[in-house]
């Protein structure tokens, strides 16, 4: 059983920067594609960023790129998703999850955190 804890959110000034942590236990992280997802109020959750451990691929979406950086630290279990340049858009609840293949989409993960908020203040 894999569990997904996240923390790191909180209330940011836009233009500054925040990181956050995607705690895992159950299983080793480098099994997994592990992925950031945000759900802003009244949409849809979308994808952010994902990080396959073998090989080292990234993919992000396009909102965010050059902005977000997804990394890893295998020896602490812990996913980060390093944010700068933050907008007001980027307000959202972010959720770390796990998935047996490389992919965008929010059906191919099998795990979820809880979520951590972010709210970036204009």
């Amino acid at each position: 059983q894999v569990q997904l804890v996240e923390s790191g959110g909180g209330l940011v000034q836009a233009g500054d920067s925040l990181r956050l942590s995607c705690k895992f236990s159950g299983r080793t992280l480098t099994r997994y594609t592990t992925g950031w997802f945000r759900q802003a109020p009244g949409k849809e959750r979308e994808f952010v960023a994902a990080v396959r451990w073998i090989g080292g691929d990234t993919y992000y979406a396009d909102s965010v790129k050059g902005r977000f950086t997804i990394s890893g630290d295998s020896s602490k279990n812990t996913v980060y998703l390093q944010m700068s340049s933050l907008k007001a858009e980027d307000t959202a609840a972010y959720y770390c999850a796990a998935s047996y293949s490389f992919s965008t989409t929010q059906g191919d993960y099998a795990y979820w955190g809880q979520g951590t908020q972010v709210t970036v203040s204009s």
